[in-house]
């Protein structure tokens, strides 16, 4: 039986073996990410709190992962493995039992952060165990092409895994889910692994917790204005105003800070790389269009009428796509494919899923039309992701690798609540829009409003209901018949929208001169930025 060669690993320790348990420890982490976006009504209606501030959750979990990247190295090169990995557990753990007994919003998003920096420690043991066990060129592609398909699997994945769960249970027994998952893989890791480090070890003196506590103020408050700016009525409320404020002053401190210390917290001269740039662009436009899914979600939920299990079970034929995609594109890259035609690919395909999705929506609909587009954009996302994330790492020194991958994680993050703010805008706006037009064309005096008004009643009626009632229940299905409508025209105009910008997305992808200048290589024994 083949052995893990790895001298952090015990020699008896089957490859398999660690394999498997290193799977246990990193999928319930990953999959804390997606638990608040995995059934938001039903988080809502649990804790009591408006969608919005589900939404937020999710944003400070983010923003957790995203600030403490840079810090978290520093612990990671000091403490001995199996040491942090059980300190990361037990603080994923005790956080997870917090956000399990609390009803407070407070409480909540403070431990939602808490998990998202135990998060980013029990990753990091994890891809960094992972990459070590790879050796090939092969191997390596292979280990690419399960990182990255697992990180956009994950809220289908955590939605497939919680919907039937929370049929049955309240929301906050998701919390405990995750807690006992962790548990076993945590322990049987920790007897496998040997004492020891997976990197040189390094002092924590001169830890930089000041830029971190500024940057991860910086990235609360941008989640903050671009989650409630829609409900807050922007900038007309006094708390979003601060917010800005906020903003303002944050980011001054951060780059001033930034320039001055002699070991910059995330150094800014990966900005000066012109490739890492249009890679920055790439990967935000990426989770804008990424985030459309949610707009389908909706419109599966409100027009369809499909229950969570239902669409979570949709959603398994992204994940295919995600999946089929990932290993291709791979290959691709270890090929050295132009990564002009890989780009254009991937957002091709997204247009192509915006287009065909344009012309699906509709009042009444078989499920089964919507698996083929729900792959294309599946594949699509699974074109895009590790390409542009390992052309940024690539479009910088190596030295600077790291920084770029971090720097990624923050445009990552934008993007994802610049896609909320944008539907949450655009939703409110046109089905506003589209909702006064179509009463327009609705009153006692319009024969076709009469004549379904009449058709309604003398159904309910006949169902026994008495004449009064059946009347008012006859206006209420006309209402909801309107906003069905309005829901259904604001899906289209928003996908039409976007479809034009990933047209013009692709056109500047054929005509920009520099963009195959960067070769993108995966030859190398030291994955582990691009890894993040």
């Amino acid at each position: 039986m083949k052995t893990s060669s790895d001298p952090v690993i015990k020699p008896w320790v089957p490859a398999w073996l660690i394999k498997v348990t290193i799977f246990m420890v990193i999928i319930p982490s990953m999959c804390l990410f997606g638990l608040s976006s995995a059934n938001s009504n039903a988080a809502a209606g649990f804790y009591g709190f408006e969608p919005n501030d589900v939404q937020y959750s999710m944003a400070v979990f983010y923003a957790a992962v995203t600030s403490f990247f840079a810090l978290e190295r520093r612990f990671f090169d000091y403490v001995a493995v199996k040491e942090y990995l059980l300190l990361g557990a037990i603080v994923q753990i005790a956080a997870s039992y917090i956000c399990y007994v609390t009803h407070t919003l407070p409480v909540l998003l403070v431990f939602r952060f808490v998990q998202g920096m135990a998060n980013c420690s029990i990753s990091s043991i994890c891809i960094t165990l992972i990459f070590r066990q790879l050796h090939g060129e092969r191997a390596r592609e292979i280990g690419y092409s399960v990182f990255f398909g697992m990180l956009l699997c994950v809220s289908q994945l955590t939605m497939m895994t919680t919907s039937p769960l929370l049929e049955t249970f309240d929301f906050n027994v998701l919390y405990k889910g995750v807690m006992f998952l962790l548990i076993p893989g945590t322990i049987l890791l920790y007897f496998l692994l040997r004492d020891g480090r997976l990197s040189n070890k390094s002092h924590l003196y001169n830890l930089d917790w000041q830029s971190f506590v500024i940057y991860a103020t910086l990235l609360l408050l941008i989640g903050y204005i671009l989650i409630y700016g829609q409900q807050y009525y922007w900038f007309e409320d006094q708390r979003l105003t601060w917010s800005l404020v906020g903003v303002v002053v944050c980011l001054l401190l951060h780059v001033a800070r930034q320039h001055h210390l002699k070991r910059p917290y995330l150094s800014l001269d990966v900005f000066t790389y012109r490739n890492f740039q249009v890679g920055a662009v790439l990967i935000f436009a990426f989770y804008i269009l990424r985030g459309t899914l949610n707009v389908t979600n909706n419109y599966f939920a409100f027009a369809l009428g499909m229950d969570p299990t239902h669409i979570a079970y949709m959603l398994a034929a992204n994940s295919a796509g995600i999946i089929c995609m990932a290993f291709v594109t791979s290959r691709m890259i270890v090929v050295q494919k132009p990564m002009r035609f890989i780009l254009m690919g991937g957002f091709g395909l997204m247009l192509i899923f915006h287009i065909w999705m344009r012309l699906l929506f509709t009042i009444q609909a078989n499920e089964w039309t919507y698996l083929l587009p729900l792959f294309i954009h599946g594949a699509g996302a699974g074109m895009l992701m590790a390409p542009i994330i390992l052309y940024m790492v690539s479009a910088v020194p190596a030295q600077l690798g790291g920084v770029a991958s971090a720097t990624g994680v923050f445009f990552r993050y934008l993007g994802s609540c610049c896609s909320i703010a944008l539907i949450n805008y655009f939703a409110l706006l046109k089905q506003t829009i589209h909702f006064d037009r179509f009463q327009q064309h609705l009153s006692e005096v319009d024969p076709i409003t009469v004549q379904n008004l009449s058709t309604l009643k003398r159904g309910f009626i006949a169902k026994g209901i008495a004449p009064e009632q059946a009347t008012k229940m006859a206006t209420a299905m006309i209402n909801r018949t309107v906003r069905v409508q309005s829901q259904l025209r604001f899906s289209m105009d928003y996908y039409e929208m976007l479809s034009w910008c990933i047209l013009v997305i692709i056109l500047l992808i054929a005509v920009y001169p520099y963009l195959n200048r960067t070769i993108v290589n995966v030859k190398s024994n030291q994955p582990a930025p691009a890894s993040f």
